[in-house]
């Protein structure tokens, strides 16, 4: 990849200066953490000679460039914080050249705002036994979807309040649930608005993922078998999954309130814990 001159930042009408200012403050971030990781790689660890005298530690951003395979320009202006376009497979090229922890590779990919296209395959990876136990210890409905919203772990108050359901699917689908089974429109109050703001809410989940291949699955499906999904996912409404009051109507306890709350894993960043509050 290679460019002669500094890319123009058009001018952003006032409305949207918070916006570029947020998109301001990551560039930088992400230029700041490159420049730390980059100082502590060791050259003989990326098969480059040590060199006799260097004047900082680390590997030099030529180094990096050339082992990137970008230019040095273009890795200069990442570095400085300048908006440039970076595909995914570059940031992926640069996290293995700076030996980048799970962590540190899930940080870089967070703030350059796309999917690692090299790590997908640790979703598969079996849910975290603390995280299951975790799940079990809540009295409250409690379960944990991963990007798919596939169902990884539920508890037992879960399993009754959505009476058996996630127990009779070889696969439990929380999306596949609400527009394909006919026990949930009976058993979501508002069943038409809360399918709605579903939607909005995946495509906001499952931005940086869309094409990847479980998603895809997911969606493909949905298009083809629900007309409700269908028309809403057209629509191109994106919310944030920000819990709030949930309404139950048990076959058997009768009308159930209660609040969500959302909490995303730090050890599986895939993953989201979900909580039902009575109330």
């Amino acid at each position: 990849m290679a460019a002669s001159d500094p890319p123009q930042q058009a001018s952003e009408p006032s409305g949207r200066q918070t916006e570029g200012q947020a998109r301001s403050v990551r560039r930088a971030a992400l230029g700041d953490f490159l420049r730390s990781v980059r100082a502590r790689v060791s050259p003989e660890s990326v098969g480059l000679p040590p060199g006799a005298r260097r004047r900082t530690p680390g590997l030099r951003r030529e180094e990096v460039a050339q082992l990137g395979d970008i230019s040095v320009t273009w890795y200069t202006w990442i570095e400085q914080g300048r908006d440039v376009s970076v595909s995914p497979a570059v940031w992926a090229r640069l996290a293995n050249v700076l030996h980048l922890t799970r962590a540190e590779r899930h940080y870089l990919f967070e703030l350059a705002e796309c999917a690692d296209p090299e790590h997908g395959g640790e979703l598969a990876e079996p849910l975290p036994e603390g995280l299951q136990d975790c799940v079990h210890s809540i009295e409250a409905p409690a379960y944990v979807l991963d990007r798919c919203w596939n169902v990884l772990a539920r508890n037992e108050a879960m399993l009754q309040l959505f009476d058996g359901w996630p127990d009779r699917v070889q696969r439990p689908n929380l999306l596949r649930y609400i527009f394909l089974d006919p026990a949930a429109q009976q058993l979501v109050v508002d069943w038409e608005l809360r399918a709605r703001r579903v939607v909005a809410e995946f495509r906001a989940d499952v931005a940086a993922y869309a094409e990847e291949p479980d998603v895809r699955e997911v969606i493909d499906s949905l298009l083809r078998d629900s007309p409700v999904f269908a028309h809403w996912w057209r629509r191109q409404a994106v919310v944030e999954r920000e819990g709030g009051s949930r309404a139950f109507r048990h076959p058997r306890q009768g009308v159930l309130n209660f609040r969500q709350i959302t909490f995303r894993s730090a050890i599986r960043p895939d993953c989201k814990l979900v909580m039902l509050l009575a109330g």
